[in-house]
């Protein structure tokens, strides 16, 4: 079997944002995102996955935000686009898909706790992370647990991740934390940029390997390697911190694989689908589950 991970906070972003994502219902309330996602969800059923759970961020902040001041928060968001976020939980609920509603850690824990829980599971051949954040590049593991980008329509198993960021996936937080991640909110360390750091991780893998003193480096080609080595010395302990922000965790309870078979929806379907004006979704997902 395979088994589907989605990132719903980001096709909810994702669906918002397109230009025929908007839809405004016969109540006056912005629908559209959570159709989007719904048609989505519907259309991977239909192409044959069986095994699907649906993360998102029930709120947007985490114990990450006690950790570093910058990090991402709720404020900026269109209110349109908030407003739907529980929708979406209790549509894709209603559709009878696995939601992982996040509140103390995020969208991102989930998935990696759930590709842990697949990986681990000698039935499962293939685990597919359905968002192009990079950080969820740190789950690949070979072309058995994979990203999938829609928006480039491109599987990435551990080779492709090497080539789109330099390292492998293993070493992503640490390149995370030094070239920093400004959808996260943190910044990296100053000098470091995403080739200088890959190069270094290529040879040194993780933070702690790296030689303080670019006397000691094994690195060829780097420019500027004195500088890189001071800010690493003199900000280690922020280098760190970033690394601990950019690492998801995995302890996180998202049940079994065979939590996550669909079923079927729920009869609470029918008025969901009512309310985002989708009866395509009603009827393609009772079509599929061999109801009326």
């Amino acid at each position: 079997m395979q088994v589907h991970l989605v990132d719903g906070t980001y096709e909810l972003f994702r669906n918002f944002y397109s230009p025929r994502g908007g839809h405004t219902n016969d109540a006056g309330e912005e629908v559209g995102a959570v159709r989007g996602v719904l048609r989505g969800t519907v259309a991977m059923l239909a192409d044959g996955s069986t095994h699907i759970g649906v993360a998102t961020d029930h709120v947007i902040e985490s114990f990450r935000n006690d950790m570093w001041a910058g990090y991402k928060d709720g404020s900026g968001i269109d209110p349109d686009l908030w407003a739907q976020f529980p929708w979406l939980e209790d549509a894709l609920r209603a559709l009878g898909v696995t939601v992982w509603a996040m509140v103390e850690v995020e969208a991102d824990d989930a998935l990696a706790a759930a590709a842990a829980v697949a990986a681990a599971d000698d039935r499962v051949e293939r685990v597919v992370i359905a968002t192009p954040d990079k950080d969820l590049a740190q789950c690949v593991q070979g072309e058995r647990v994979v990203q999938y980008d829609r928006r480039a329509q491109q599987f990435r198993g551990h080779d492709e991740v090497l080539e789109k960021y330099g390292v492998a996936p293993e070493s992503i937080p640490d390149w995370l934390a030094l070239v920093g991640d400004s959808a996260d909110g943190f910044p990296g360390l100053s000098g470091w940029g995403a080739k200088s750091a890959a190069a270094v991780l290529r040879v040194y893998g993780h933070l702690d390997e790296i030689p303080h003193s670019p006397g000691q480096w094994d690195v060829p080609g780097v420019r500027g390697a004195a500088k890189l080595a001071a800010t690493l010395s003199s900000d280690y302990e922020n280098a760190l911190l970033f690394r601990t922000l950019a690492r998801l965790v995995t302890d996180v309870e998202v049940g079994a694989v065979d939590d996550w078979k669909w079923t079927g929806p729920t009869e609470d379907l029918e008025q969901w689908c009512d309310r985002l004006d989708a009866p395509d979704v009603l009827a393609k997902a009772r079509s599929l589950a061999g109801t009326t």
